[in-house]
């Protein structure tokens, strides 16, 4: 009987405060990669220029809308939720990284209005007897170069600068495998290249080899989040320091 109660006893042992903040980091980078459809509802608005005159379903734009809305929330997450960890490796650069995503989920948005703003447009001008065609044509067009520019900038410069960033402090820091980090320390430069040489007119847009950057960097941000979630933080310094830190609390809270 006693060696049953020990064992059932040892089967409920509590998730430390350590891998619980991993978990939760791991979860919000998988969730990030929700948006990934949105490539192929956002197609008939990005491609089609008259959509705004037509009659069909716009259940994809709003579909698209909704995810995006998540993987901003969820970006910010993973930097909330690692910047107490983090913090410890380097503050400064923790900081950065929590002000860029901030960044990146505020161009995400912007980028999600646009083309739900064409959406109202479309639902209230598009069929309306008399309405000035070449006008609602302009103006699909730029609110559709508008979501272009936020989306380059948004889900391809950022992710750039975040990989730099918090690759920097994954690789210092070892909380997780350095293999996951250099993927990050890599293609995020060559992302941010990429992206400028888009600015400056070198692409007309993420495609072909000015696209390959991106996959090391969505493979960091994937790797990442599945060792988070699966494995957690790696015994470091870092987490000596934060359990040590947290062993005095509870001590004295047993204590009374």
């Amino acid at each position: 009987m006693t060696t049953t109660m020990r064992i059932t006893a040892a089967k409920r042992v509590p998730m430390d405060s350590m891998r619980k903040t991993a978990l939760v980091a791991g979860i919000f980078y998988l969730i990030t990669f929700i948006s990934i459809p949105t490539l192929a509802l956002y197609g008939p608005v990005k491609h089609h220029r008259d959509w705004i005159l037509s009659s069909g379903s716009h259940t994809g734009v709003l579909v698209g809308g909704f995810l995006e809305v998540i993987v901003a929330l969820a970006g910010i997450g993973t930097a909330v939720t690692l910047y107490p960890v983090v913090k410890r490796q380097n503050e400064g650069v923790a900081l950065g990284f929590v002000t860029a995503r901030v960044l990146e989920a505020a161009m995400i948005f912007t980028g999600v209005v646009s083309l739900l703003s064409l959406l109202t447009l479309r639902q209230d001008l598009g069929g309306a007897a008399g309405a000035n065609t070449a006008a609602l044509v302009t103006t699909a067009a730029s609110h559709v170069t508008v979501f272009n520019w936020t989306f380059l900038l948004s889900q391809s410069l950022m992710p750039g600068i975040n990989a730099v960033l918090l690759g920097s402090l994954m690789y210092r820091s070892r909380l997780v495998p350095r293999v996951i980090p250099v993927m990050g320390l890599v293609g995020g430069p060559l992302l941010i290249i990429a992206v400028f040489a888009t600015l400056f007119g070198q692409h007309s847009s993420l495609a072909g080899l000015a696209g390959l950057p991106v996959i090391p960097v969505a493979a960091w941000e994937f790797s990442l989040g599945v060792w988070l979630v699966v494995k957690g933080f790696k015994p470091s310094p870092i987490t000596a320091d934060m359990t040590a830190a947290r062993t005095p609390l509870a001590y004295h809270d047993a204590a009374v």
